[in-house]
């Protein structure tokens, strides 16, 4: 069992909590249960909550000595640092080897345990200002959903702590496990790191249509040679349209879109089946073995082959430990 530990600290935000404690601590009929969840502070006892709530706390730091992965969901106010106590503890627990995460404005207190220098690393985009004018040595890049480092990952706000959650559970289980449990969680397919933050869209009137339909479509014929104007006819737009359409509402091209999304299939098919390689290209669309070792290391840095051997239905992997988001 893997032990997820949320450090929390008054004022705390119950979403970006509620983020990991969902992912991490929601035992699921039908799915294996992988990991434990459990919460501390540095000063057990009453933690105050953004929400008008106060939250009970029996864990203090020394419950990180029992941790695998240490989730930091937010740290307000951002001007306050950690204190000594906690800087000591975190950057212990990374030394052993524990994974170190941090949702939304959880990213300060990472930054100032000195876990982030030199790093890329992201939170929510009203923040990332601050961030990079407070801590210099952090590369902080506004643009992307999240950034995973293997040892310590960063999210931004709120709803991309889900993504980054969800994300581990891919890099620790597979795509197969992640998918169960999105699906537990009435979850749309999971966003990249790389996607852009939804701030302020520069054009809102732009987005006058959901992309859903043309999604369903073509993720029902990844088999298929899809183009940019197969996509654009059978949404009745210009492909022009589609792809701002696409930069619009989901933060990527058409095209980008699509090859994650056979990435994705291609990943589920490696898990649970014994295609040969060509066979699994074909069915997603990558048409060639050669094609889709290419592709696949792109991606995730690894080959088809080392990634079918680290998950077989049924097994764990610890991940590639590759970065993922856009790269500095």
């Amino acid at each position: 069992m893997h032990r997820v530990l949320a450090l929390v600290r008054p004022p705390q935000s119950t979403f970006e909590l509620g983020c990991a404690a969902e992912v991490f601590g929601i035992p699921r009929g039908g799915l294996t249960t992988r990991y434990t969840f459990a919460v501390c502070t540095e000063e057990p006892g009453p933690v105050a909550t953004l929400a008008g709530y106060t939250l009970h706390v029996t864990d203090g730091l020394a419950a990180l000595d029992h941790a695998d992965t240490v989730i930091v969901p937010g740290w307000l106010p951002v001007g306050e640092p950690p204190s000594p106590a906690v800087v000591r503890a975190l950057r212990e627990a990374h030394s052993r080897g524990v994974r170190v995460v941090s949702i939304c404005s959880g990213a300060f207190a990472l930054a100032h345990a000195g876990l982030l220098d030199g790093r890329r690393a992201t939170t929510h985009w009203a923040r990332t200002a601050e961030l990079a004018a407070r801590y210099p040595a952090v590369r902080v890049d506004p643009d992307v959903l999240y950034v995973d480092h293997g040892d310590v990952a960063t999210s931004a706000g709120a709803g991309a702590g889900i993504d980054l959650c969800l994300h581990l559970l891919r890099t620790d289980h597979g795509a197969r496990y992640a998918s169960q449990v999105a699906r537990h969680m009435v979850m749309p397919p999971h966003r990249e790191g790389g996607q852009q933050q939804y701030a302020a869209p520069p054009h809102p009137t732009q987005i006058d249509g959901t992309l859903a339909p043309l999604l369903a479509w073509a993720t029902g014929r990844l088999g298929e040679p899809l183009s940019l104007d197969d996509l654009a006819a059978q949404a009745g737009l210009s492909a022009r349209t589609l792809a701002r359409r696409f930069a619009d509402q989901l933060g990527t091209s058409p095209g980008q879109w699509l090859l994650a999304r056979r990435i994705d299939a291609a990943r589920e098919l490696l898990e649970s089946s014994d295609l040969p390689l060509d066979g699994v290209a074909r069915h997603v669309g990558l048409s060639s073995a050669t094609n889709l070792r290419r592709r696949f290391h792109s991606a995730l840095g690894t080959t088809p082959g080392a990634y079918r051997r680290a998950f077989r239905a049924g097994g764990t992997a610890s991940g590639t430990g590759r970065s993922t988001g856009r790269s500095g």
